[in-house]
């Protein structure tokens, strides 16, 4: 996915609600993948060359024009939002058209700052109506984030905010399945569930005491338990009773052990450590209308002591 605009919002501060609205706004946005720079974190002082120039050197500048905020641009020079405005008009001139627009809140007379009137700025209608029950949703948002992606208005081709988000988190999810981190547990003991053609091993244990597991379908209920990540034997444990001492001369010199559920496997690492894993339930792959992945639950004990 390629990398997101960064998006700079000039605002007031007019009320404690009004701030609470645009942070909201920017969590949207930031959920769609933007970096979006907003003042709640940089006092005006010694930070403001360094934030000017955050402002005009964003790829886009959203102006969230209230009464108050126009009211400030045009008789308040020395106030945030005039500061703000002197930038982003000397920019403008050598910026496109579509590094600009305006976000319309609480301004039902869609008031601009002086400067901007005689231009033709693109704008967005956040106004809300109580009395109308007129509120701005999906549709507003899908129109802003078409601007901030540089798609056309015409929609005949379209797809929405909604179904990128959603595409976004299928994406994100494949790339989590992907990560090992998800398939290891440092712990010395312990219970998992793994869904074992997700990955190819689990890893419990850690140093000397670290051990990959590899699991394969065998039956409805029961697995291959393989070598092939690192160890260098298995065994199936054949006796209810065994003593932890002794429960290496279960260890076989093939490539697999072949558990039912129920049973337990001894596991021999690279550095002489044992491990054994009691099977406690398998689920078979199902492809139907609902797929359910194939998986095992099994707790682990790394033996320290033996």
């Amino acid at each position: 996915m390629k990398t997101k605009t960064d998006i700079f919002i000039s605002y007031a501060w007019t009320s404690d609600l009004h701030r609470d609205w645009v942070r909201l706004l920017a969590a949207q946005l930031r959920q769609l993948g933007y970096t979006v720079k907003i003042d709640d974190s940089e006092p005006y002082g010694t930070s403001l060359s360094g934030f000017m120039r955050e402002a005009v050197n964003a790829a886009r500048v959203l102006m969230v024009a209230d009464e108050n905020y126009v009211e400030r641009a045009d008789n308040k020079p020395e106030s945030g939002v005039g500061i703000e405005n002197g930038w982003i008009r000397d920019a403008y001139k050598d910026k496109p058209v579509s590094w600009l627009s305006v976000l319309y809140v609480r301004n039902p007379a869609f008031l601009l700052p002086a400067w901007l009137r005689p231009l033709q700025i693109k704008g967005f209608n956040f106004n809300s109506n109580s009395e109308k029950k007129d509120f701005p949703g999906e549709a507003q948002l899908d129109d802003l984030w078409r601007w901030m992606e540089g798609l056309p208005a015409d929609k005949a081709h379209a797809i929405t905010s909604k179904i990128y988000l959603e595409r976004k988190a299928q994406l994100e999810k494949i790339d989590a399945m992907r990560d090992p981190a998800h398939y290891a547990s440092p712990e010395l003991e312990g219970r998992v569930t793994f869904r074992y053609k997700d990955h190819r091993n689990y890893t419990v244990g850690h140093g000397e005491y670290q051990f990959k597991i590899d699991f394969s379908d065998r039956g409805k209920d029961s697995v291959y338990v393989y070598i092939d990540s690192g160890l260098k034997a298995v065994g199936v444990i054949t006796s209810k009773q065994y003593d932890p001492k002794t429960v290496g001369s279960f260890l076989r010199p093939g490539r697999a052990a072949e558990p039912v559920q129920g049973q337990s496997v001894v596991l021999l690492n690279s550095a002489g450590a044992l491990c054994v894993i009691d099977i406690e339930s398998i689920q078979p792959e199902v492809n139907a209308e609902t797929y359910v992945p194939a998986a095992v639950t099994f707790s682990y004990r790394v033996l320290v002591d033996r």
